[in-house]
Formats: C-alpha cells, structure tokens, sequence
C-alpha cells in the first residue's frame, strides 16, 4: 500500500508500524537530505542526520502526532544537522551554507553561549517569528529561505522570482531592521 497522506504516514508512526519511515523517506527524503546537507556540507554526515531524523521521529511520535510532517520532519532534521556540525565544528571549522548564513546573521543576532541566553532563546524566537510575520510575504520567504533552509543566494534569488543583488539587498535590510527590532525588544545593546 502507497500512502501519501501525511496523516495516514503519522498514523503509522502511531501504529509503530516500520513501514513509516520507508513512507517517511519515499516522500520527504530528498527534502531532509537538503536541508542536512545545507548546514553539513557533507553527503555521509547528511544520510546519517536523515537517518537519524525518523529514528527521533519514531521516538517521539507518540506522544506528538504533527499535523504537516514535512515541517516537523524537517525540523528534527535540521536540529540533528546543527548538532552535528556543531559537534564538527569544535574539531574542525568547514564552510557550509550553513556557516555562511551564520555569519551574515551575525551582525545583528546576539552570539555566544550563556545560561541566560540560553533561558531567554524562547522569547528570542518569539521575538523573530514576530518581526517576520510583520514582513510582507516576499520578504518573509527570503529571510526563512535563506537563514532557516540556508538555501544559497543564487536558489533563494530564483524562487523569489528576482535577481541575486536585489535579493542581497532585501536580506542585508531585513538584518538591518531585525537588529533594530531586537535593539528595541531589549535583546541586543
């Protein structure tokens, strides 16, 4: 039986039927492979990350039970792939789509790793998700593409339908005006 139905795979997870994650794969493992290998750079470290994705989804389903798999699926995937890299990257800094939009974030988003940061990454999300859906729709896209997917300039360029140095243009605005968002929310001095 072929299930394209993201409830009926979810439903399997439930079951605790294995065919979910070979109806996991068929439909969303190119889609995970992308997103891995966008932060990894590496296409053994990203297979791996996608493997580990639907063990973490089998682990978890339930009590989860996700309404759009791809994004919950790809949410599992991309936070396995930044742990790893960040894992790899404390032995060895490699360049990635993945460190390349880290750095041009850089400039407006509070760095390094302390306990209050830490208690505060909640609201910090909160406070972006906000800023974002304040955007309009093109600029919204742009900025997830880029900095959440770590799509490249030129992909991101395409699918917004406009030429690489408008889209850098568009990004280095809306950096400039989620600094001064985060300046006026308190998270940045």
């Amino acid at each position: 039986m072929v299930y394209t139905d993201d409830a009926q795979i979810v439903d399997l997870y439930w079951r605790r039927d294995e065919a979910a994650i070979g109806e996991s794969d068929k439909k969303y493992g190119r889609y995970l492979m992308k997103i891995a290998f966008r932060v990894l750079a590496n296409f053994e470290d990203s297979q791996e990350c996608v493997n580990d994705t639907y063990l973490k989804a089998w682990n978890s389903m339930p009590p989860h039970k996700p309404d759009v798999l791809s994004t919950y699926l790809g949410k599992i995937a991309r936070q396995v792939s930044i742990d790893v890299y960040r894992k790899r990257a404390s032995k060895k800094r490699q360049g990635s789509q993945y460190a390349l939009s880290l750095s041009e974030l850089g400039e407006c988003v509070p760095g390094g790793v302390d306990p209050e940061r830490e208690y505060n990454a909640s609201l910090l999300a909160e406070t972006v998700d906000a800023f974002l859906r304040s955007m309009p729709s093109e600029t919204r896209a742009a900025f997830v593409g880029r900095y959440f997917y770590m799509d490249s300039t030129r992909e991101v360029a395409g699918y917004c339908g406009m030429s690489e140095s408008k889209l850098k243009s568009l990004l280095r605005r809306t950096r400039l005006k989620l600094k001064e968002h985060l300046e006026k929310e308190g998270f940045l001095p």
